[in-house]
């Protein structure tokens, strides 16, 4: 079966020509392509970091620089990864911040312990089913939606870093919100990305208080270059060094958040705050090839479903070449069937009870993989036969990609991949104590119920909607740590995250060259592929195999840091404003 993939690819390149008539009318898929030409590889790598002691790769510069700032000092992994959230959530506020949430994947390298902490935001107690649907059961529009103060749920993401920092921090609480706070007080310069994101933002501008902060008089956003200070943010992390989570979840700080989202038509109460509390889990983890590849647990479907998607394509054997056709083909169809198992199985654990373990047996990943054709796309795929396949309809939520990560690996070889969001470009745009409050409760279903069976996703009071977060990280076969890795971009994380952990394990490249190739994957829609050059060949072969292609910018902010011997090597994704430093 497999040599007659490989034998298709000859046979599909040299027919490719009959379908360019076709692409010609399918151009009008896409937007005015890329201004920087990438030559045929790819994106243009950003310059990687080598360092054997510690390792920090964020999305922005003054994130990175903190990161190290504090790994220099002694500090841990859990450490810099929190001094550094606090600083993203200041120069990247439409990504991430103290008003979201996020998933933390951390190795403690002495005792060989990996522990998943769970920072997702929580549905308020008076959140019913039906939250986002209209009087007459119809799903609302999302625009409708995002931008109220329905979309915030409970914040999670101080709770959970007081978490880890209780069980694996260095450096005194107080001491990480130095670097913030510096910046917060004395100004940051606005990036061309933050400024382009606010001219296009369609709602910020309706939200007074952050209509004061990010726009000029005349409407206009703030140019790039612009040092932007923000008085109101400090007040709230001194408030926080010093007293800790507490100052967030009850009290004055606590009240305004309600008050906030009430005003916006929320139905938030103070104890919704009070009552947070973060998980610590388990996390998921299966072989492939010669690795343990571990990610994050329900109730993000990040790791489940990026573990299939590689335990298919390893029983497939698809050649280890980037753009090769026959592995794009199978890379695609296993995200076909990985897709629809996660629409149909994965929620929140505390409420539904979810098949893992089904989902990742060896023999259920083996009939999953026959399902893949050599020479044919499958379109849509169906979910696998479960025990629980009866029980419960698909989700049907619009997740979006505004998201961030960062990987750190300490000089005592601990490791922290973080995973942490607003969910869309500035969450619900509601602006309280110098930062943003997310919009996370729009990744439930906006179809609580389809065909009389009630989706596993749907809303629930104190629930956690179902997420794509993938904080990831790869072992070797003596347990050794080699790769952390994670990505924004919503649910094609997914796909992010799992064609680089097969690029760092068998494209034998440099690992900010695997960040360079263009995108591919399937959510179980059409076969999507980056709008990149170098991707016209691949596009015409593949419509020749039956896939139905979508040419789209893919957005990804994939961070890594991979073992070289005694060394780190670490890379940000060229998409973004990302670095890395080691030492």
């Amino acid at each position: 079966m497999i040599a007659a993939i490989f034998s298709k690819g000859s046979f599909v390149r040299g027919a490719a020509l009959f379908v360019s008539g076709w692409l010609a009318v399918a151009a009008a898929w896409a937007l005015d392509a890329h201004t920087t030409d990438p030559g045929p590889a790819g994106w243009p790598p950003h310059p990687a970091a080598v360092g054997s002691r510690w390792m920090a790769v964020t999305a922005n510069k003054y994130a990175t620089d903190t990161a190290a700032e504090i790994l220099a000092m002694g500090g841990s992994a859990v450490d810099a990864a929190i001094a550094a959230q606090l600083v993203l959530g200041l120069v990247e506020p439409q990504s991430s911040g103290i008003g979201g949430g996020a998933f933390l994947l951390h190795w403690d390298a002495a005792k060989k312990k990996l522990i998943a902490f769970d920072g997702r935001e929580t549905a308020p107690a008076a959140a019913r089913a039906e939250r986002f649907s209209s009087s007459d059961g119809m799903p609302l529009p999302f625009q409708d939606v995002v931008a109220t103060g329905k979309a915030v749920g409970v914040p999670g993401v101080v709770a959970m870093l007081a978490q880890a920092h209780g069980k694996y921090g260095y450096l005194r609480w107080e001491q990480l919100f130095a670097p913030a706070l510096r910046l917060a007080d004395n100004g940051f310069v606005i990036s061309p990305r933050l400024h382009g994101l606010l001219q296009a933002d369609k709602h910020l501008r309706d939200k007074p208080v952050a209509r004061a902060f990010f726009f000029n008089a005349d409407g206009e956003p703030k140019p790039a270059g612009e040092v932007l200070r923000n008085p109101e943010y400090a007040k709230t992390l001194q408030a926080i060094a010093a007293e800790g989570p507490r100052a967030l979840y009850r009290g004055p700080l606590a009240a305004r958040i309600v008050a906030t989202v009430r005003e916006n038509g929320g139905d938030m109460v103070e104890t919704d705050l009070a009552h947070y509390r973060p998980r610590e889990r388990e996390a998921v983890c299966n072989r492939y090839r010669a690795w343990n590849v571990c990610s994050m647990p329900p109730p993000s479907s990040g790791g489940i479903t990026l573990l299939q998607i590689l335990g298919m394509v390893e029983r497939a054997k698809p050649p280890a070449a980037p753009l090769d056709v026959d592995a794009v083909h199978v890379f695609s169809e296993a995200g076909r069937l990985a897709f629809a198992d996660r629409a149909r199985y994965l929620a929140d654990p505390d409420f539904v009870a979810v098949p893992q373990a089904a989902l990742l047996a060896p023999d259920y990943l083996d009939r999953r993989a026959r399902l893949i054709k050599p020479d044919e796309s499958m379109g849509k795929a169906e979910a696998g036969d479960l025990p629980q396949r009866q029980a419960f309809a698909d989700d049907g939520s619009p997740e979006l990609p505004s998201t961030s990560h960062l990987s750190i690996v300490d000089a005592e070889g601990n490791a922290v991949a973080m995973t942490s969001s607003v969910e869309d470009a500035f969450g619900s745009r509601i602006m309280v104590g110098g930062f943003m409050l997310n919009n996370q409760l729009t990744d439930f279903s906006f179809s609580p119920t389809e065909g009389g069976k009630p989706a596993a996703n749907r809303v629930e009071p104190g629930k956690r909607p179902l997420s794509s977060m993938a904080p990831t990280m790869v072992f070797d076969a003596d347990g050794r740590l080699v790769a952390v890795t994670g990505s924004p971009g919503g649910p094609r994380i997914i796909n992010f995250v799992a064609r680089n952990v097969l690029g760092v394990l068998e494209w034998n490249m440099p690992v900010e060259q695997v960040l360079a190739q263009p995108h591919v994957g399937s959510r179980n829609g059409p076969t999507e592929v980056e709008r990149i050059a170098g991707t016209d060949d691949l596009v015409q072969n593949l419509v020749l195999l039956g896939h139905k292609v979508s040419v789209v910018d893919m957005n990804s902010g994939l961070h890594v840091i991979v073992r070289e011997g005694d060394h780190w090597r670490g890379a940000a994704d060229p998409r973004r404003e990302g670095t890395a430093r080691g030492n």
